[in-house]
């Protein structure tokens, strides 16, 4: 978020507007952008800087906007509507600098080493694969954007050398269809396919099954990597995703909070060896859980459930890259059993139950352990 507002912001042409619903826009454009519903008045950032003087609180209050960083959660986050309204807005105010052309390229660069100054080796990114913009106005479809974002991966391996790349798992709402033609088309990019949003408040997955169920009628291969059970509303509709999300063949489990209440769907997990994508500041931050200590994963933990560390999104929570995560897991939802070994199972299961294939998965361990073992010489005795 820094080096969106510090850098990107400050670029020409591009302009911001503050809506209604005290929230913010950003348009790159070579003229003043018209009015729109939400947007009755675009300035040109530079021309509103220049006005002034010391920009230094404004560009705070624009990072602001772009997180969920407060002082105060509990009083300006009272509940889960609230934080999720404010999660929302900023995803959408981000938008307008992130889907632009020549942003998205040095955005997705800028996150790659972000990731790898934290040891990542290898990245599966969520992407609704927006439609990004020229400053001209010309419109780029969803290829372009894969395109864009393995050529960007392309450069980043061959800067550095031990980066093993970076694959998508496409969340477009009910855009099965799409998927399974990307996947088709860029089978070394797209990981496979997920739907992503507020699931409280959105449909079942089971609501999607007859477009869920394409793959399997086409003779289509498109893996399933599942949003399921981030909710702590049990017995409704949407706390049956976690069933519906294993016996549709998901490969993982994005959050799974609700899994360690469902017996059924935590054996069935286990069997398949279907592993859960723990994002813990993420549950405590859109209000889940407030003590890590009482999360359900620490249940799944000490039952030795397959599980994998994630960030979920960490620049909305004022973090960066993974360790803060890794943190948290290891001293709020390990408890004082959690040791070395506990790091080591899971990081390397990062690599186990990533969608790589073998010989990646294999090279990728190989790597990892060279780096395990400095590490460890390193710190240890």
């Amino acid at each position: 978020v820094d080096w969106l507002v510090k850098n990107v912001t400050y670029r020409p042409h591009c302009y911001v507007c503050f809506t209604w619903d005290s929230s913010v826009r950003f348009l790159f454009s070579a003229r003043p952008p018209p009015p729109r519903w939400d947007c009755f008045s675009w300035q040109l950032l530079q021309t509103l800087r220049g006005k002034l003087g010391d920009p230094t609180g404004f560009d705070n209050s624009l990072m602001q906007h772009l997180t969920l960083f407060t002082q105060d959660p509990d009083g300006e986050y009272p509940n889960q509507d609230v934080v999720w309204e404010k999660f929302e807005k900023a995803f959408i105010a981000a938008a307008g600098l992130i889907t632009h052309a020549p942003v998205l390229r040095d955005y997705f660069y800028k996150g790659l080493e972000e990731l790898h100054q934290d040891n990542i080796m290898y990245l599966e990114l969520r992407s609704g694969l927006s439609r990004t913009y020229e400053l001209d106005g010309t419109i780029h479809d969803k290829v372009w954007t894969l395109k864009t974002l393995q050529e960007v991966t392309t450069k980043f391996t061959a800067d550095h050398p031990d980066f093993l790349g970076a694959r998508v798992i496409v969340s477009v709402k009910a855009a099965v269809q799409e998927a399974i033609q990307l996947q088709k088309d860029f089978p070394d990019v797209v990981a496979g396919f997920d739907m992503v949003g507020r699931e409280d408040s959105g449909r079942t997955l089971w609501y999607f099954r007859e477009a869920l169920s394409l793959p399997a009628e086409l003779g289509a291969t498109l893996p399933y990597f599942f949003h399921a059970g981030e909710t702590d509303d049990e017995g409704t509709d949407i706390d049956q995703n976690i069933l519906d999300a294993l016996l549709f063949n998901t490969s993982r489990i994005g959050h799974g909070y609700a899994l360690a209440r469902h017996p059924l769907s935590k054996e069935l997990a286990k069997k398949k060896n279907v592993a859960v994508e723990l994002c813990p500041i993420s549950n405590q931050v859109l209000k889940l859980v407030s003590d890590l200590r009482n999360h359900p994963a620490t249940v799944l933990m000490s039952e030795g459930h397959p599980m994998v560390i994630s960030s979920d999104d960490p620049s909305l929570f004022g973090t960066s890259g993974l360790s803060y995560d890794f943190y948290q897991a290891f001293v709020g939802i390990g408890g004082f059993k959690a040791n070395l070994g506990t790091l080591k199972e899971l990081a390397a299961n990062s690599i186990r139950y990533s969608s790589l294939p073998a010989h990646l998965k294999e090279k990728g361990h190989v790597a990892w352990e060279t780096k395990w073992d400095a590490f460890v010489a390193d710190n240890c005795c």
